[in-house]
């Protein structure tokens, strides 16, 4: 936060915040360094944005460092195969991502995943030799009826999916 380039920082805000204005949110960071406190960089992220929504702006910001600091999306990618590996045929894996990029990577490693052949479609012919190995449960995930999001907040943004083992 306080070292990183403004390029580097816009990136990291734009890619995992999927924040439109990452690039402002950037400069003005790089220009009040050093920040100290996590309410001083969301109030100026509140005053570089100008609004607030449905959720506070700096929302998307502090999720985007989180994810780049823990490198979240990577260890999604790498414990989809592991847990799959550990499952008996006919055991389920159920897995809950809190946002559109965990989700989106849950989503496509079980579809490649469920497939005979994940050739490209217009090829007339399956050279891939990929065999499915999970069933999905649920085609589309499960999410939080408005009952629940009124007892947890943070139910909002929770999106179940379920496979099992062939």
């Amino acid at each position: 936060m306080n070292s990183s380039p403004e390029e580097d920082l816009a990136e990291i805000i734009f890619r995992y915040g999927e924040e439109r204005l990452s690039r402002r949110i950037a400069r003005t960071i790089v220009s009040n360094r050093p920040i100290h406190t996590t309410k001083e960089l969301a109030d100026l992220i509140l005053k570089s944005v100008g609004r607030k929504e449905r959720i506070h702006p700096a929302t998307r910001t502090f999720q985007a460092l989180r994810i780049a600091v823990n490198q979240e999306l990577d260890a999604v990618k790498s414990v989809l195969p592991v847990a799959v590996d550990l499952l008996k045929p006919g055991g389920r894996l159920a897995v809950i991502s809190f946002h559109s990029l965990e989700d989106r990577i849950v989503k496509e490693y079980f579809h490649r995943e469920s497939k005979d052949c994940i050739c490209p479609p217009r090829q007339p012919v399956c050279t891939c030799g990929h065999k499915a190995i999970l069933r999905e449960i649920n085609r589309k995930p499960i999410e939080a009826d408005e009952e629940e999001i009124k007892e947890n907040s943070r139910a909002r943004s929770a999106k179940l999916r379920i496979v099992e083992k062939l």
